[in-house]
């Protein structure tokens, strides 16, 4: 029989972010290995307007189909503290109980789903990836730590994104062996190979705002660093550009017009993944100084990297950010809060060719051999076999015909069968 598995995220695309793209890759990469795959989330669509970041605002129920991937997105009435009020949710994952699920796989930091599964009986093997750890709001943290305890006591495996963050994260550092990594890949094909649209979108951006073009691509929230990104576009020729949206975007443009270069910052807003693949391609670098470990892993650098666009990161201490792009590999890692450094380190970017294309190099091959969503999709099926493994010890035989192949089968018409769980 097919593996049936069932991902519990917060939003999915078009919902914007590390996490919810994530989520969609690796559903999608299921899919292609051979898995049955939904995906129950959050609806953020309020009628064409985003209510990601709204306090007030309903949003209905829906169900779609995503290239395979059966996705339900619950309504929400309102969210508090981050705590999105969806009394839908528990009929949605009652109907996942009751139609048969092998693999619940939650992703977190994900209050909404944390607490709907503690007020559930348990179903399924239960795998939850714990993307980063609850760090800024401080109430939402000491009222979450009691139900993500319970539901990690549940589960047979926790996932972390890299080995990078385990040794910071108290969560992870309490449960042992329970613990394992399993790093985020994207589909690479987009920006390994772009289309003759994506190449135009570069080519505009460049003769509309010219050279050098400095990149930033995500939310606009207070890990991304972007204070000492406007402080460091003070002492760097070019211009640049931000992507993304977030609540933090008035104190940004304040403080670029407090520095004098409000006139080389340009909001771009979201894009269409078309233009997202221009303007890494117009970019001389990804600037991407995370100051905190709420930036876990940053998979915006991957996409620059498959792009050929060199990162400029920071060191956050027990965060994969410094991992995902390596210093002097496929970018440069500077300090933490350091304006300074970064504007050094465009500047070399700038002034010695050579390295930009060593740099670039590198960033695409350290793309393609480790955050490919073939790969990931792999390991994340031999990760599965381990826990329901680890289920059935603990718990005695689940029903028949169940199972996973063996990572890095790659063969699409194999069907997933009960041999793969044994090894014979």
């Amino acid at each position: 029989m097919t593996l049936r598995i069932c991902h519990l995220g917060k939003f999915y695309p078009p919902a914007r972010g590390g996490i919810e793209s994530h989520v969609q890759s690796l559903a999608r990469a299921q899919v292609a290995l051979g898995a049955e795959v939904q995906v129950v989330c959050v609806n953020h669509d309020m009628g064409g307007i985003d209510a990601t970041w709204r306090i007030v605002g309903s949003t209905p129920s829906v169900e779609e189909n995503d290239e395979g991937v059966r996705v339900v997105r619950v309504g929400r009435h309102a969210s508090v503290s981050r705590f999105d009020v969806c009394p839908s949710i528990f009929s949605a994952l009652w109907r996942v109980r009751r139609e048969g699920v092998d693999i619940l796989h939650l992703h977190a930091p994900n209050p909404t789903m944390f607490t709907a599964l503690s007020l559930l009986p348990s179903f399924g093997t239960l795998v939850v990836t714990h993307h980063a750890d609850v760090v800024k709001q401080r109430v939402l943290r000491h009222a979450y730590q009691p139900v993500e305890r319970f539901v990690h006591a549940r589960a047979a495996l926790v996932l972390s994104d890299s080995d990078s963050y385990i040794g910071g994260s108290e969560p992870l550092l309490r449960l042992g062996s329970k613990v394992k990594t399993l790093p985020l890949g994207i589909d690479l094909a987009p920006f390994l190979r772009p289309s003759a649209r994506a190449l135009a979108i570069a080519d505009e951006l460049r003769a509309k705002h010219g050279a050098p073009l400095w990149l930033s691509v995500g939310r606009v929230v207070y890990y991304k660093g972007l204070l000492t990104a406007v402080d460091a576009l003070a002492h760097v020729p070019g211009k640049l550009v931000i992507v993304g949206r977030g609540p933090m975007e008035a104190e940004v443009r304040a403080h670029a017009a407090r520095r004098g270069v409000e006139d080389r910052v340009i909001w771009a807003g979201n894009l269409e993944d078309e233009e997202l693949v221009g303007a890494y391609r117009a970019a001389r670098a990804l600037w991407f100084p995370s100051n905190a470990r709420a930036e876990g892993f940053g998979l915006a650098q991957v996409e620059a990297m498959a792009s050929g666009c060199p990162v400029l990161n920071t060191r956050v201490p027990h965060s994969g950010v410094a991992w995902v792009s390596l210093d002097d590999v496929s970018g440069i890692t500077v300090p933490i809060g350091d304006p300074g450094a970064l504007a050094q380190a465009a500047r070399r970017l700038l002034d010695d060719e050579a390295l930009h294309q060593r740099l670039a190099r590198g960033a695409r091959a350290r793309a393609e051999g480790e955050f490919d969503q073939r790969i990931m999709g792999e390991r994340s099926l031999s990760l599965y076999r381990e826990a329901m493994g680890s289920a059935e010890h603990a718990h005695g035989p689940r029903h028949p015909g169940v199972g996973v192949p063996h990572s890095g089968s790659g063969d699409k018409s194999h069907p997933l069968t009960i041999e793969g769980l044994s090894g014979n």
